[in-house]
């Protein structure tokens, strides 16, 4: 945890990451060709919504807050941590939402 007083809003903001992680097809081998594609199939869908509080002193530092199936679960989780970032002190808030050991 890095340290500074003040409010965790003047430190961080959240955002909202909407990941889609879609299977891609695999190349079926074979020993007389190099590569051929396979089947035509329709892949599995999975789309996954992360919420990330972004450091405004570092812009590359990141800390995943959690991740999530629906985008409703993640925009409850969203808007409680930014409430959260204008109630709570940058200690109180890094307790609260990081990793132990960050």
């Amino acid at each position: 945890m890095a340290t500074g007083i003040g409010s965790a809003g003047d430190y961080y903001r959240v955002r909202l990451m909407h990941v889609d992680d879609t299977d891609s097809p695999e190349f079926e081998w074979r020993e007389d060709i190099l590569w051929r594609s396979p089947q035509v199939a329709t892949p599995e869908e999975h789309r996954l919504y992360r919420i990330e509080a972004v450091s405004l002193d570092e812009s590359e530092s990141v800390t995943p807050l959690g991740v999530f199936d629906s985008a409703e679960d993640a925009h409850e989780a969203l808007e409680t941590a930014s409430e959260d970032l204008e109630a709570l002190t940058r200690s109180e808030y890094e307790e609260r939402y990081f990793p132990a050991g960050m």
